[in-house]
């Protein structure tokens, strides 16, 4: 049986599987982590967060193998949700996808650390959507 070969939006979903799963991995990866336990001297991922971006990156797997539909919906989809963390985490210091919002409420962060702390989740959810949305329209 002859494989078709991938569409645009399916190869950017493989590309969101790769990136997510590097960052489930970043724990495990020799390095990565300082003397505080924190990745990049910033983030400080437990196995929850290990297991939200292992199953993101299954997600964005799927996707790209299934179909052209599947991987936009996943793009539009991820997007929203990644991006909507971030941009409840910068305003908040908690975003929901660790049910941070509900576990800690609103954190008093330097607005730096929130900015560091959201930029990976702005920046690929958002993205994601674009892509996703543009995707949508061709």
């Amino acid at each position: 049986m002859l494989m078709k070969p991938m569409t645009t939006p399916q190869k950017v979903a493989l590309g969101y599987f790769v990136i997510l799963a590097f960052v489930a991995g970043l724990n495990y990866i020799p390095g990565f982590k300082d003397e505080q336990g924190l990745i990049c001297g910033v983030f400080e991922l437990d196995i929850a967060d290990d297991l939200l971006h292992l199953g993101s990156a299954l997600w964005a797997f799927l996707g790209a193998i299934l179909s052209r539909r599947a991987a936009i919906f996943y793009l539009t989809a991820f997007g929203a949700i990644y991006l909507g963390d971030g941009l409840l985490g910068l305003a908040t210091g908690s975003g929901y996808l660790d049910l941070g919002i509900w576990r800690w409420g609103v954190q008093d962060l330097p607005f730096g650390f929130k900015i560091a702390a959201n930029t990976p989740h702005i920046l690929l959810g958002g993205a994601a959507l674009l892509s996703g949305l543009k995707f949508r329209r061709t």
